[in-house]
Parts: C-alpha cells; structure tokens; sequence
C-alpha cells in the first residue's frame, strides 16, 4: 500500500503542473530591500515573543547547512550538543547546556512532541523539507500567552513548519524534489497547498526515505598520553539500512482576530540499528519498527480588547518494535511497545494596563504504555499543570515573572503503591535596553525546572524503581545582545549576542549496581555543576550590485562536572560526551541565481565514561561542508539544482564512542516549483 500511495505522489510530481513557493507566516511579513536583493522572514506577533529573543536558523540560512534533519541543524546553535548514532537512520537526540536530553522541550507548531516511556525524542523522525524556522530558547520563550507546557523545560526548541501563501490570484501551490547520494540514498518528497477559501487553506507534505546504511569508516584509535595508535583500520558500516515515510496534513483557518490549524501526522519506518563496534564485532542484527501518528489542533481568538485565548488538543499514538535476533546473542528479543497519549490546554492572557499582562494556562495529559513484557504492569499517568504569568513590555524593558505547579499520578497493575510527584517551579526573567539609539539589551533569568521519571526509569524489569524522585535542575544566566543598525548601504545586519550561565542538576536519575554482579537499578544519585559561555555573531554585507555574503559563527565553552560523592573516582571529572570547546560557521556568497555555503562543526576533546581517564578520552573532531547551488526560472517554472559535499576532508570521528561516522560522502538535491 504504501509503495502505491508514494507511486501515484512522484507519478504526480512528474507532471508539469508542479507549483512551490518560500513560505513565511501569515501573520505578517517583512521585507527589506537592498538593491536586488530581498529577504523575506517570518514576523511573530507580540503575544508569541519571548521575553529574551531566541537563537534562530529560517530561510536560506537553513539551506545553507547541507543538513538532512533536524539534528543535523541544531548543532549550529551555541550551547546545544547533539548525540548522534551515525547514519542516515541512526538515533539523534538533542541536549542543551549539558543539562540532559531529558530536560529538553521539543514544540512541533506550538505542540509539545513527548515520549512517555523513555523521554527521548527522535529528531532523525522530523525532516527540514517543510520546515520554515527552527528557534532554540534557554530557561523558557517567555511569551505571555503560551500553554503551561512551555514553562517546564529547561530548554525549549520550536519547529515552525511552512505556512501557505498564495501570490498572483493563485489557488494551488505545488513543489517536488528529488534527494540522491552516497549510502544509496533515495528521497523524494512533495509539497501540495490549495486554497479552499479566501482564509482557509490546506497543505499535504509526503517524503521517502530509503538507503541501504553502507558506508566505508576509519576505525582508529590514538593513545592520548604517547600519541601512538592503539589500532587503525577501514571497514564498511552494515545494518544501518532505512525505508521510512512521513506524511503530514494541515488545515490553516483565517478567523476575525483569530486562526487555527489542523494537523495530521504519520511517520513509519523500518531500520537496522548497527550497533557499537565492540571485540572486533562489525554486524548487528537489532531492527527497529516506529509507526508514529498524531492529530493536534491549535486555536487562538482575541476575546476582546484586552482578551485573548490559546488552546490546544492532541491524540498521539505510538508504536515500536524492536528485533534483536543476531545468532550470537545469548537470547533473541521480541519486543513491542505501544504508547497513547491525550493532551489539552487551555490558556488565556489579560491586559491589565498598556504593556502589563496578566496570563494563566492549565494542561492536563494522560500517557498509557502497553507491552508483551512477561509481568509488566501497564502504566498510565495524569499529568496536571497550571502556570501562572505576569509579563511586562515596552521599548526598554521585557519581564517576566511565573510559576508552573505540576500534580503527576501514575497507575500501575501489580503495584500496590504507584508514585505521586508534586512541585512548584518558579522562573523570572529581564531584558533591558538603556539607551532606545542603541540596540544593546542586557538579559538575565533565574529558572527552576524538573523531569518526571520515565515509563522506563519507575517500571523496567528488574530495573525500574517506583521510588524514584523527579530530576532537578536551577539555572542563572546573564547576557547581552547588540544589533549594529546599517551606517552604510552595503552593511546589512551586523548581530552579536554572548551568554554567561551556571546550571545546577540534582537529584540525577542514573543505573546503578545493586548488589549482585551485572544486576542494575535506577536511583537518584547524581549531582552535576555547570558553567559555561555562549557567543555567537551574525554578519551579513552587499559589497556590490547582485552579490551579498554572509556569516553567522557560534562558539561554546561548558565545565560540566559531576559533584555528587567527594570519594568517588569521577568526583569533579568533566560529564561523558560535553566537550570544553565546541563551535560552528557557516558562510553564504550568493551572486545572481548562484549561491556557495561553506558549514564548519567543531567538538574538542570529551571523555565517554564518567572516570575521564586516559582510555575514555575521545580525540577533537570536526566537520567541513560544502555546497553549491544554483536557481533558475524557466517558461514560470523555477528550478533549483544543489551539489553537496560533505566532511569534505574525509575526517574519521566518533559522536558517540564506537559509533564510526561516514567519511566523505555527497548529495545532489533537486527541486522544481512553478
């Protein structure tokens, strides 16, 4: 069925009725034009701002990055570290300043995505063909009108899909590509929007992926304290294999001071999981089975003058399978998990004076998980949250000042007891400009912030703990950010922006021996100080007619390290996989339908155990891409044809130890819109 269904999709992209556009919000666009050159970026509305402005990649700066998914996007961002796997299906999961995956919100079109059973999400699952902005906020957005969900994170990271706009009296916009290269890589998608009424629309986005994994890898390893090479050797990467789809719908509705959005999502794959490269073993035979599908709705009506309201409702189902049936594991594994999920919230915010807001917002979900675990006691959890706000904004000064209460209780079969979690976190927030002929902003913010434990960590077979308390964290920051105004008519923006912070993580959920050899628990036991700097600077200039240049760079500096027990062996040692140093650029030239990207991605030394001895240390490694592109208008047909490049140097480095990057491979993407 699914081969038919993506038969007749590029049976419809070869067509010549084939239409694309660059998307931006419906609420309002901005352009700015120098000489040939127009940008065109999406504008929030106020009650959607954050109190402190937040990192952001929209536009051709997300083009630029010869990224495939999400994750690969993200490690342009200060502060954030992505976990990568390997591959095109491998795990990728996002952690920002140091704090844990787990402490991370990942909003889909306003809508938090959750994984009840283990807290990870997948960023490998989302893909950048529909995207229009990627924003990462530390402590929280800050906004005065937002669910009570966008308070509890210790970071936030908000994918903003593309919103349709019809130019000319048009009623249908179509765009296909077609994404080919190493590994054996095939990935179609397209792209469907049509007006059904003057403010209602409807867009349908598909896309396949498929490759067979292979990839030729260097597996060294280099002695740090004598520099000699412990082993060197070249092999190819084998069940790290991927046929997955993803198709979403939306439904955009225009109403009197007022929108809503519809949204249907499915995202099916199958891949093998290759495993670490341990003793001299080069195959795995684990696959991996996800059918995710979810429906929201997102509504938002100003009630009146000094009234407005924000609500959401979401199903979400999921399932996986996992196989491990390899012939030398000591036992074959079966597993199939299936989690449901019900979520509402309903928030509203009140203008008590001009600038002063007033805003509260209450969530209520509810998480099943199901399994064929041999006496597995099937849990659910009602989760309440209530956050209340008061927000303050004028030209000189954003504040904020809120509290979130959360009430989580869980039901579990066979348990006589399950876990009730309270908790009150505060967060406060400032942002000032002293001078209204200068844009220089001081920001600061203060924010508590928690984990429930997992599905997983309370429930696992012989290793869950129902007496497990939610992890903590606190969080100090100050910073500025100045915008340079253009003094001359070539300089077009010019932005800077450095961040100070020190994070404290208590109460750290962690396995922990139990007495009997190779038998685990979950406790909490773990205590991690973080400090750290931020920097990050944008750059972009008109030299001459038809020819602009960009740079956008970002450097990170974090001492994570563990303080739980002064007797232990690890105490005051830097935590796995957080490097000192890391950083990235990306440089854009564009002359008339030509454009050159250039993205650089450093990670200094780190260690992969919690001792940072001398056979833990993982070497620096880095990344060189490189892409050319080239856009052209035809008979009303536009047509853009990009070569990329990457690890341009053939660099062998780990992400994750014994996890082998590819070396130098290529893409060639091609996107016809009309």
């Amino acid at each position: 069925m699914t081969t038919l269904i993506f038969s007749l999709i590029l049976l419809c992209a070869a067509t010549p009725y084939i239409y694309g556009q660059q998307y931006t919000s419906q609420d309002s666009v901005s352009t700015h034009q120098l000489e040939t050159v127009v940008v065109r970026a999406p504008r929030e509305p106020d009650y959607k701002r954050g109190v402190i402005p937040a990192q952001q990649l929209s536009g051709q700066e997300l083009k630029a990055l010869s990224a495939f998914s999400i994750a690969d996007a993200l490690r342009s961002f200060s502060g954030v570290q992505v976990k990568d796997f390997g591959g095109v299906g491998g795990l990728k999961t996002v952690n920002i300043r140091s704090m844990g995956t787990h402490h991370v919100g990942i909003f889909y079109d306003g809508v938090e995505l959750s994984n009840a059973q283990n807290g990870q999400i997948d960023l490998g699952q989302y893909s950048l063909d529909n995207m229009e902005a990627i924003q990462v906020f530390n402590g929280q957005k800050g906004s005065y009108l937002q669910p009570a969900k966008d308070f509890g994170s210790s970071g936030t990271v908000y994918l903003q899909t593309r919103k349709p706009i019809f130019t000319d009296g048009a009623q249908t916009n179509l765009r296909a590509s077609l994404r080919t290269g190493s590994f054996d890589l095939f990935n179609p998608a397209i792209l469907i929007e049509h007006r059904l009424e003057p403010r209602v629309s409807m867009s349908f986005n598909a896309e396949w992926i498929k490759s067979s994994g292979r990839y030729k890898f260097r597996y060294q390893k280099v002695l740090p304290l004598t520099h000699e090479i412990a082993y060197d050797t070249t092999a190819v990467r084998h069940n790290g294999d991927i046929n997955a789809t993803r198709l979403e719908g939306n439904l955009h509705i225009g109403l009197p001071d007022g929108q809503m959005l519809v949204k249907v999502y499915n995202y099916n794959s199958e891949r093998g999981i290759p495993g670490a490269i341990v003793n001299n073993v080069w195959r795995r035979g684990e696959r991996l089975w996800d059918n995710n599908s979810f429906v929201q709705t997102t509504y938002e009506q100003q009630l009146c003058d000094r009234i407005r309201l924000h609500a959401i409702a979401k199903y979400a189902y999921y399932q996986t399978h996992f196989v491990r049936n390899e012939a030398t594991a000591a036992f074959k594994v079966d597993n199939l998990y299936k989690q449901q999920e019900l979520y509402g919230s309903i928030a509203s915010a009140f203008q008590l004076i001009d600038h002063w807001y007033l805003s509260a917002a209450y969530d209520l979900q509810w998480n099943k998980l199901d399994a064929n675990l041999y006496d597995f006691v099937y849990p659910h959890r009602f989760t309440h949250l209530l956050a209340l706000a008061s927000t303050y904004t004028n030209d000189w000064i954003n504040a904020q000042a809120s509290i979130l209460g959360t009430l989580a209780q869980d039901k579990a079969q066979l348990l006589t007891q399950a876990p009730l979690f309270r908790k009150l976190t505060p967060a406060a927030i400032l942002s000032i400009k002293p001078w209204q002929a200068v844009d220089l902003r001081f920001n600061a913010f203060y924010k508590q912030s928690f984990r429930l434990p997992t599905f997983n960590d309370l429930y696992y077979t012989e290793i869950g703990n129902i007496k497990l308390d939610p992890e903590h964290t606190t969080q100090y920051n100050l910073g500025l950010q100045y915008q340079l105004a253009p003094q001359r008519p070539w300089l077009y923006t010019l932005d800077f922006k450095v961040d100070a912070y020190y994070n404290l993580v208590t109460n750290k959920i962690i396995a922990y021996p139990k007495g009997q050899q190779f038998r685990w628990t979950m406790i909490n036991l773990g205590k991690v100080d973080i400090r750290g700097i931020d920097a990050q600077c944008t750059w972009s200039l008109v030299p001459v007619r038809d020819l602009q240049l960009s740079l956008r760079t970002q450097y990170t500096y974090q001492r994570a390290i563990d303080i739980t027990n002064p007797k232990d062996s690890y105490y005051q040692h830097q935590i796995p996989y957080i490097p000192w140093h890391s950083g990235s650029a990306t440089a854009i030239v564009q002359y008339k339908g030509w454009q050159l990207n250039y993205n650089f991605i450093y990670a200094g030394e780190r260690y992969s155990q919690l001792e940072n001895f001398p056979e833990n240390h993982l070497q620096p490694w880095y990344t060189n891409d490189l892409a050319l592109a080239y856009e052209h208008s035809l008979r009303g047909y536009n047509l853009r044809l990009q070569l990329e490049c990457n690890n341009l140097l053939s660099q062998a480095y780990d992400v994750i130890a014994n996890y082998p990057m590819p070396l130098r491979n290529y893409r060639l993407t091609l996107v016809v819109s009309h």
